[in-house]
Parts: structure tokens; C-alpha cells; sequence
């Protein structure tokens, strides 16, 4: 058991938000009971999740998609009125960690997906070094890199950019950085990178590929963001004797 300010306390330390510049508040942003035994994790703080939580019983909730993101509506009605009401009456905190969680090099997405995939981060790159890249000692192909992430993610990748019959060339250089950072793509191929791995794909995304000859991959924004934020619950839970469980919310993106 912690109390809720020692967890948010630690947690601000352990993922070093002071050092992040990000688009929402990362910390504790909806308070609920003083004291925590029970936590749930999960990827988006959407009323599926929420209720799942009730359900459990839970005490506390860490996502990583929290709320009151820049140029988000500021007022408390419909959708964002009944997640929050649902937090309120049952009294749950509700801490939430993007950049940071992204980044952490132990327990951040970036980390915790290239483990999955058998890739060790050799260097960080564009802004606020939230993208990576590894460098392989021996290179793989394409296709197995394809292979490789759908018997991860348990979903095919979409590859755009490099035709059929290129499938087969060899990478050395691979980079990627979790969820919709499509906009370091052009960063990637700067930094000499063969192919890069993200979640969603923009329009002008298809056409960089294409003109660069860089193949791009799009994984999925939320299967490629499952891990961080489990790496966090278990790590908390080994820590301070919490109870934890991770709630799947299925989301084809």
C-alpha cells in the first residue's frame, strides 16, 4: 500500500516529468482516495477502461492517453463529463504519462517494444530525442521484420513506400518511435535509418517514403503503446506490494 501523494511523488522522479515539454498535464490529474493497494493500467483512459476499474475495485488508474490535452475542449459536458463523473463517485485517482512514458529507458514504450522485438536502442534522435534507432550486427530483411511484428503485436504492419519485389532487402539501420510520430520519419532517414516504425501514417507520410525509398511501417498507435505503461504497473507492484492487472481495450488504430 502507498498513500496517493508518495506514488505521485515517485512517479514524477522516476519518469522525470520536469524535463518534458508535453501537450497535456503528466502526473496525477483526476483525485480519488488517499490511500492505494489496488491499480489498473491500461493505454487510454476511455469509459471501457474506467468501468473495467470500478468493476475491480481499483484504487488508482495509470494510462498513458489521460485527459485535458492542448486545444481540447476546456468545459465538462457530455463524453468528458461522464469518464470524469464516473473517476469522482468512485473515487479513483487517475495519473496519466505520455512523453515521459514514452521515453523512460527502462520502462518507456520505445524500450519496452524493442525488447519485444528483438531491437536494442543504439541512439536517440529528433526532438527531445523521443525517437530511436538500432543498429543491427547482422541485417535482416524486410519481410522478416514484417513477420516479426504481426506475431508480436498480433497485427499486421502496413508497409508503404518500398514495392513487392524490394520486400526482400536488407536492413541494418532500423528506427522507430511509438504511437502517432509519423512527423520524425524525415528525421529517421537524416539520421541514414533503412526503415522506420510507427504507429499511424499521415498523408504526406506515403509520399516521403515513396520519394526517399525508405519504407515506413505503421504498426498501430495503440498496439504499439501497450507495454509502458504494464512495464510501469508491474514495476510499482514489485515495488510497494501493489496489486495490478493491465486492462486490454481493443482499438484497431
Amino acid at each position: 500500500m502507498i498513500t496517493q501523494k508518495e506514488l505521485a511523488s515517485y512517479l514524477e522522479q522516476l519518469l522525470n516529468v520536469s524535463s518534458f515539454k508535453d501537450y497535456c498535464p503528466n502526473g496525477l490529474q483526476i483525485e480519488g482516495k488517499p490511500l492505494i493497494k489496488r491499480l489498473i493500467t491500461g493505454v487510454t483512459a476511455n469509459l471501457a477502461l474506467l468501468d473495467a476499474a470500478v468493476a475491480l475495485q481499483a484504487d488508482a488508474i495509470i494510462v498513458h492517453h489521460g485527459y485535458f490535452w492542448r486545444n481540447e475542449p476546456t468545459t465538462i459536458t457530455g463524453m468528458r463529463h461522464q469518464r470524469i463523473r464516473r473517476l469522482l463517485i468512485n473515487d479513483i485517482n487517475l495519473f496519466a504519462f505520455h512523453l515521459p512514458l514514452d521515453a523512460h529507458p527502462e520502462l518507456g514504450n520505445n524500450v519496452q517494444l524493442g525488447q519485444r522485438l528483438g531491437l536494442s536502442i543504439n541512439a536517440h534522435f529528433g526532438p527531445q530525442d523521443l525517437a530511436v534507432y538500432c543498429d543491427l550486427p547482422v541485417p535482416i530483411k524486410l519481410t522478416e521484420l514484417m513477420e516479426r511484428i504481426g506475431q508480436t503485436l498480433h497485427r499486421p504492419a502496413q508497409l508503404f513506400g518500398t514495392p513487392a519485389a524490394k520486400k526482400q532487402q536488407a536492413l541494418q539501420r532500423i528506427a522507430w518511435c511509438t504511437g502517432a510520430a509519423q512527423d520524425y520519419f524525415e528525421s529517421a532517414i537524416a539520421a541514414g535509418c533503412d526503415v522506420f516504425l510507427s504507429g499511424e501514417v499521415s498523408e504526406q507520410t506515403v509520399h516521403i517514403a515513396a520519394e526517399s525509398g525508405v519504407p515506413y511501417l505503421a504498426i498501430g498507435h495503440h498496439a504499439s503503446e501497450r507495454y509502458g505503461v504494464q512495464a510501469l504497473g508491474e514495476h510499482l507492484a514489485q515495488r510497494f506490494g501493489l496489486e495490478h492487472e493491465f486492462i486490454e481495450i481493443t482499438n484497431p488504430v
